[in-house]
């Protein structure tokens, strides 16, 4: 009796054990191990993935480049070749959906003509993957809302890529302002300029989203707001162009006055035609600025005290998209989130009433 009693309970502990080992292995298969490396898929193979992203994502620490999606099979090709990508890492605009059945891409980064950023968001949250959208969001609110609505209801991220929100003197700029070390803003003045020789862009045509008030435009917007940390509330615009037969869809220079809450002003202007690159601050104690204040490289600034805003950050998009992946993997906040984008593209919609109408315009 003994021995056997004993040979019972040792065949039960090995079930129980056997068991309990089974559970751990089956629940392994539904419970995806959490990642310290997140996969990406660029969407849109032009200029701004192939010599910024694409070598930014060799610096990365927490993402790399794991897909790429283009209506062009010869570029398919070619970035495969050049990045040693497998068949399954290759996409069309048609098959995009089936990006869904790829686990070894984790966020999809939309590098498009703003009018598509709507449409590709939505598929990407659809199938499951965290987004990365390049600025602006997209023409309209109701297309931002919808984005953000997608990403929500499918539990899904959505950055925009602010990258000078990551950018460390832009950041020390914004603590700068939050610690009101200076006094409260008065007015502030930004410009964002570029001459563009181009012809036959996307950027000069409305249907795809283009008008430099919408590309470049956010630039100086989206700096009156994080430099005074305050929302607009009204806004007079003038559009204008020096080359009607290229910018005849759209505006090639948008300049704009924004009304903030108490009294305080922001001038911004946004060109295709010339060259600016200022952000300047004016509060009741002093004044801070950024010259340049937005490029890739290289932004610096100073204040009216003699502090020097010049950390130097190795590739700027290298770190934007590592901090989003690390917002990713730990659950914490965006720099940039959705609602970022969308609260520029409200404004953007009040510009252009004003500029169309003449009159002020309340956003």
């Amino acid at each position: 009796m003994t021995t056997t009693r004993r040979r019972f309970l040792g065949q039960m502990a090995a079930g129980a054990a056997g068991l309990t080992l089974g559970s751990r292995l089956w629940a392994s298969t539904l419970v995806p191990k959490k990642k310290d490396k997140l996969g990406v898929a660029l969407v849109g193979l032009g200029y701004y993935s192939t010599d910024i992203l694409a070598p930014a994502l060799q610096l990365t620490e927490h993402c790399h480049l794991a897909g790429v999606v283009s209506g062009t099979p010869a570029k398919l090709k070619t970035w495969q070749e050049k990045h040693r990508l497998p068949d399954a890492a290759l996409y069309s605009y048609d098959n995009f959906d089936s990006i869904a059945n790829n686990p070894a891409i984790d966020v999809v980064y939309v590098v498009l003509p703003p009018s598509m950023h709507a449409e590709f968001t939505i598929r990407a949250a659809k199938a499951g993957k965290h987004v990365w959208c390049e600025k602006p969001m997209a023409p309209s609110v109701k297309e931002c809302e919808a984005m953000i609505k997608a990403c929500k209801d499918n539990n899904v991220t959505l950055a925009i890529g602010y990258r000078l929100h990551h950018e460390p003197n832009t950041r020390k700029l914004m603590e700068i302002r939050r610690a009101q070390k200076y006094g409260t803003p008065v007015r502030a003045t930004a410009e964002a300029g570029y001459f563009d020789p181009r012809k036959d862009h996307w950027k000069q045509k409305k249907a795809l989203g283009g008008g430099v008030m919408g590309d470049m435009g956010v630039y100086p917007l989206n700096a009156l707001r994080y430099g005074t940390g305050l929302e607009p509330i009204a806004v007079t615009a003038k559009a204008s162009t020096t080359r009607p037969e290229i910018y005849h869809e759209v505006e090639e220079t948008m300049a704009f006055e924004l009304e903030f809450p108490g009294g305080v002003t922001g001038k911004g202007e946004a060109s295709f035609g010339k060259r600016m690159n200022a952000l300047r601050v004016d509060c009741t104690a002093g004044w801070y600025e950024l010259v340049p204040f937005q490029n890739y490289s290289g932004v610096k600034g100073r204040t009216s005290d003699g502090l020097a805003l010049d950390a130097v950050v190795p590739n700027q998009q290298a770190r934007q998209m590592d901090d989003d992946a690390l917002a990713i993997i730990h659950g914490t906040p965006l720099l940039a989130p959705g609602e970022e984008g969308l609260k520029d593209t409200r404004v953007v919609e009040a510009i252009y009433r004003a500029a169309a109408s003449g009159k002020q315009e309340q956003v």
